[in-house]
């Protein structure tokens, strides 16, 4: 074979160290040939040669040159042995791996042994090879080795040459020092924290192919705890053993492969020992592996398959990690504990048994004999609150779960118990997805196979669809618990209240249920979830239901995030289309918790108080509130009469009744309909309370500017509030500032009062965390907005590079216009990559075409910026069409990212 014959013969060709030239004195010629072995793997692998082949080729590549690097350096005259250790240890190596290796000895080394290492050890540098090199004797390795780490690359220790009286040294030392429980414990809490610093799950949007949930990391840890016992070499040793099958051993095998060529390529593409599989690389990467993008596919098709296939991958890993690590427990350490420790077997019924806190077959027949089993299993895990299962039920269970098909899915019993268990709240979120993750599901439910690993190549989608599903799923259960009655207080309460939960939980599984197929998956989905649902026996009505939540699930989203939800037309015309409060309150409770599902940074209160106020507003309509407020007049006395009797129970001697009205007589209507009363509070005792402002050129008037803490947007978010007589180019200056200042804006209230003054609210992302607590800092702002304001120049905008993640997504700008007859303004839509000084950059673009910003709202979903702006020219006139056109070019023309 290629390959071997390559290897073989490099092996063979390694230079003579013994006679050199005086121009190879330091490097040996070692270099090149380590060179060449690295391109006659590549050109292996192009050939088609297994990425296991070739990991294992370079390793016995360096074994034999350090081999012959200990035999130049004379150290085979001493009483040292040579390991290698960790990866390299199981004879494993990627391109740029760490080359881990232990010199061992029985004592502390003579002085003139410790030249040999010193010399050993410096012509591995001069040779371009940087050890991770530990130098103990026997007893260094035993005091150290009751670190974990440590004894954990001692049990991977293979002997490459030397004192053979050393070989199984570090095997014995781990032996000794730690028992098979005390190290099963030990590397199980390693694995949870690492676990916990990749966020806990496989689907990590740029994850490390090493240590995240379903790496290379959770293998190792299936042969690091089961080598303390069976003392094996390799992973196929255990299905002699009967510990591992052949199925489960070739999944393993093939994952580790896929991670392997993926590592192999990352570390190639970099030039060093890179394990994270950053945006930067994943396009790469998966043109490297074949992953192909035709012009008829969508821009992303070919990174979005590649990266399915991971999360796949990953997956298995983990699963199969998860389960042979409690199924070593179960059979080596729980079976040797004194009788008092082990957990007590309690009978269920006939076929399932509790044993501790977990569930299990009564015996090995179960499914075979009761195929209905599978789904009664997941109903009993609700029914009496065990969300966990024993790893010889799981082993069964996933068999036969292969066993799932078109006639299963037929049996009306079957159909009866899956329903049931979508009825039964209790941990539902763990059934679903051990029931994933086992094949249960999936196989019960096609679709749902399609969507495992599905995602989406952006910033905005945090999860894969599967992931993402079941994290709604967890989402409704959360609105249910004590913990999160503020987080979710009105929604919490709507959804104790909706008695048929099954709806809503069978709306969560299809709502994205046709992503992936083309075309609209709302509509596809609503097709497949009425299906389903009349298949299930369930009736017409609930069936309609849950299509049509389905089918609208982005509708209330939308509205509140994209329209001008203060225009009572706006409010009409999404009430007419959900039609009464039970589709109402379904969709609320569905949006809130998918909105939270898909990214967690999505949900703030912002968007809460949006959602609030379209539901109040719609529940009023469709319940023909008589004291509702149905348009804008009285939308505004509602605000104020909510505003003032805060004011009524506050006792406040800096503001009385007089003030105030008089105070709100002159702010306009624009400002009570889009500002809420405990803002119209805050604003009202900071105006009341500040000398009268003049014009910004008079030099004994200043503008009001007042900060206070917003962490609900964002941790470290400022309120800013600024008060002052109208400008020109009070928005473009207004962003330029907090731009020269690093400040992100999140959420933008641009007002004009009756009396020309402008009430400007931000909230900004205070990065360096230090406005409200570093006076200078607040006090820089002031200053640099005031000046501003002075000298009403054209702003000067920094320059300031796109972020690295933001380089790898090609987001098209976007503008549309819309004329809003209420306020007799133009409404802009805009769409475009989020990047550094976006809204400084739309603000100058604004004053130099004389734009007047009336009105704002800043939206950033992951890369994406969608914006909103109220504008007409100076003269608050409608624009002409020739005007909206050159603002469109010239504003796509600004914002396409130079790099």
């Amino acid at each position: 074979m290629f390959i071997a014959d390559s290897i073989d013969t490099l092996i063979t060709e390694l230079p003579d160290l013994s006679n050199v030239s005086s121009a190879q004195s330091r490097n040996l010629g070692i270099p090149d040939w380590l060179k060449q072995i690295e391109e006659d793997i590549s050109a292996a692998l192009a050939k088609g040669v297994d990425i296991r082949s070739l990991v294992e080729a370079r390793a016995e590549a360096i074994d034999s040159l350090l081999i012959e690097l200990f035999k130049l350096h004379e150290l085979q005259q001493t009483e040292l042995a040579l390991f290698a250790v960790g990866g390299y240890g199981r004879g494993e190596l990627s391109p740029y791996s760490d080359v881990d290796i232990l010199l061992l000895s029985p004592d502390t080394l003579n002085d003139e042994d410790n030249k040999k290492v010193d010399a050993f050890v410096a012509r591995l540098w001069d040779i371009g090879i940087e050890p991770g090199l530990s130098v103990r004797s026997v007893q260094d390795c035993a005091e150290v080795a009751t670190d974990i780490t440590v004894a954990t690359n001692l049990l991977e220790a293979r002997l490459l040459v030397g004192n053979e009286s050393l070989s199984q040294a570090p095997n014995d030392i781990v032996q000794q020092l730690w028992s098979q429980k005390d190290f099963y414990e030990a590397k199980m809490a390693e694995a949870r924290a690492r676990h916990l610093r990749h966020n806990g799950t496989e689907y990590n949007l740029e994850p490390d192919i090493k240590k995240s949930p379903g790496g290379l990391r959770d293998i190792h840890t299936i042969g690091w705890i089961t080598k303390r016992y069976f003392r094996i070499g390799k992973l196929y040793d255990l299905v002699p053993q009967e510990f591992l099958t052949e199925r489960e051993f070739d999944e393993l095998m093939f994952a580790e492969d896929f991670l392997w060529l993926i590592r192999h390529h990352l570390h190639h593409l970099t030039g060093r020992n890179e394990n994270k599989l950053l945006f930067d690389y994943q396009r790469d990467i998966a043109e490297r592996m074949g992953y192909e993008q035709t012009a008829e596919d969508e821009p992303n098709t070919a990174v979005e398959n590649f990266m399915r296939d991971y999360y796949r991958c990953a997956m298995q890993i983990s699963t199969l990690s998860e389960m042979l690590t409690s199924h070593y427990y179960e059979t080596i350490i729980e079976a040797r504990l004194p009788e008092s420790e082990r957990p007590t077997k309690t009978v269920l019924n006939a076929r399932f048994n509790q044993v501790g806190d977990q569930i299990g077959i009564a015996h090995h027949h179960v499914f075979a004999q009761h195929p209905e089993a599978i789904l009664e299993m997941f109903l009993l895990m609700g029914q009496q609150g065990i969300k966990k299962i024993r790893t010889r039920t799981l082993r069964a269970l996933k068999i036969a779960a292969r066993g799932i098909d078109q006639s299963y899915r037929d049996t009306e019993l079957h159909k009866q118990l899956f329903l049931a268990n979508l009825k039964e709240q209790n941990y539902l979120y763990q059934r679903l997805r051990i029931m994933k993750r086992y094949g249960v599901l999936t196989n019960y439910m096609p679709q749902f196979a399609n969507l495992v690993g599905l995602m989406q190549y952006d910033l905005f989608h945090r999860y894969t669809v599967d992931a993402h599903i079941l994290l709604l799923v967890r989402m409704l259960h959360r609105f249910t618990d004590p913990k999160y009655k503020d987080d979710f207080g009105l929604v919490g309460s709507i959804y104790k209240r909706i008695e048929r939960k099954e709806i809503i939980i069978l709306a969560a599984i299809f709502h994205d249920i046709a992503k992936g197929r083309g075309g609209d998956h709302s509509e596809l989905g609503e097709i497949d979830a009425i299906e389903f649902c009349l298949n299930h026996g369930m009736s017409e009505a609930d069936a309609k239901l849950i299509g049509w939540l389905t089918r609208y699930h982005l509708l209330m989203s939308m509205t509140a995030q994209k329209q001008d939800i203060s225009d009572p037309e706006v409010v009409t015309k999404f009430a007419n289309l959900v039609g009464n409060v039970t589709h109402l309150n379904h969709l609320y409770v569905l949006t809130v918790a998918d909105m939270n599902a898909t990214n967690p940074q999505l949900w703030n209160s912002w968007r809460a108080s949006l959602m609030k106020q379209l539901y109040t507003q719609t529940r009023r309509i469709l319940r023909a509130d008589l004291d509702a407020p149905t348009n804008r007049q009285e939308m505004i006395a509602t605000t104020r009469q909510q505003a003032l009797a805060m004011l009524d129970k506050v006792d406040n001697q800096h503001m009385n009744r007089e003030e105030v009205l008089a105070l709100w007589d002159e702010l306009g209507d624009e400002y009570f309909l889009r500002e809420i009363p405990e803002a119209i509070m805050w604003h009202t005792e900071a105006i009341l309370n500040h000398p009268p402002i003049g014009r910004a050129s008079d030099s004994n008037s200043e503008p009001l500017i007042v900060l206070r803490e917003h962490r609900e947007l964002a941790l470290d978010a400022v309120q800013i509030f600024i008060y002052t007589q109208n400008q020109a180019n009070l928005f473009a200056v207004t962003m330029a500032v907090f731009d020269q200042m690093n400040l992100d804006v999140l959420d933008a209230r641009i007002i004009t009062a009756t009396r020309d003054f402008a009430l400007d609210s931000y909230v900004l992302l205070d990065r360096h965390g230090t406005l409200l607590t570093d006076p200078e800092s607040r006090a820089e702002l002031s200053r640099r907005l005031i000046e501003a304001f002075k000298n009403p120049q054209s702003p000067k905008l920094v320059q300031k590079r796109l972020p690295r993640r933001l380089k790898n997504f090609q987001v098209p700008t976007t503008i549309d216009f819309h004329y809003n007859e209420a306020s007799r303004q133009h409404v802009m839509s805009l769409t475009t990559l989020d990047q550094p000084g976006l809204l400084a950059r739309i603000g100058q673009v604004f004053l130099n075409e004389q734009i007047e910003v009336h009105a704002a709202r800043i939206t950033t979903l992951g890369e994406r910026a969608e914006d909103m702006f109220y504008i007409s020219d100076r003269g608050d006139a409608m624009l002409s069409e020739a005007k909206l056109e050159r603002l469109k070019s010239i504003l796509i023309q600004q914002l396409t990212p130079c790099g």
